[in-house]
């Protein structure tokens, strides 16, 4: 999996580099104006990206390319790669998102009403989606992204 950007501050057990790229607003700048990004957008008061090398030694190696990304972001990679394929993880109510968001710990009262906002209209584009995964449990969910993965892979073989 890629290590996406952001101009974000860290969460207490995030590293730099392995979490996130947390990056300045100033650094940020200069990689769009170095065409580093793959894509790149403002999400939830932040801006977020997939720098253009993270999926680059992927795909060198042939290797698949999973990209946690926003849907903005999706079909912004979607029309660089046309075969890129876009599978939408849902969580299974937004009730359920709202726990999951305060189980966290991590947002205000303000960004959680943010995140949620933005999960309702996310929520709204999931038909343009190859997929959708409901995350009602973690292996669960996971075992069907494996399992969807593998077709895609294995259908042009």
């Amino acid at each position: 999996m890629t290590v996406s950007a952001t101009t974000r501050s860290p969460r207490a057990h995030e590293k730099d580099g392995v979490d996130y790229h947390f990056l300045t607003n100033e650094q940020f700048n200069r990689a769009i104006e170095q065409d580093a990004f793959l894509e790149w957008a403002h999400v939830h008061s932040n801006r977020y990206g997939t720098l253009k090398s993270e999926v680059e030694k992927y795909i060198h190696s042939g290797q698949s390319v999973i990209l946690e990304i926003d849907p903005q972001g999706a079909f912004n990679v979607q029309k660089a790669y046309p075969a890129a394929v876009l599978i939408f993880i849902a969580p299974p109510s937004m009730d359920v998102l709202r726990e999951r968001l305060i189980g966290r710990k991590s947002e205000t009262k303000e960004s959680l009403e943010l995140r949620l906002a933005d999960a309702r209209q996310e929520m709204q584009l999931k038909d343009r989606y190859d997929a959708v995964l409901i995350n009602d449990s973690l292996d669960e969910c996971a075992k069907s992204l494996k399992d969807l993965m593998y077709v895609y892979e294995t259908k042009g073989a």
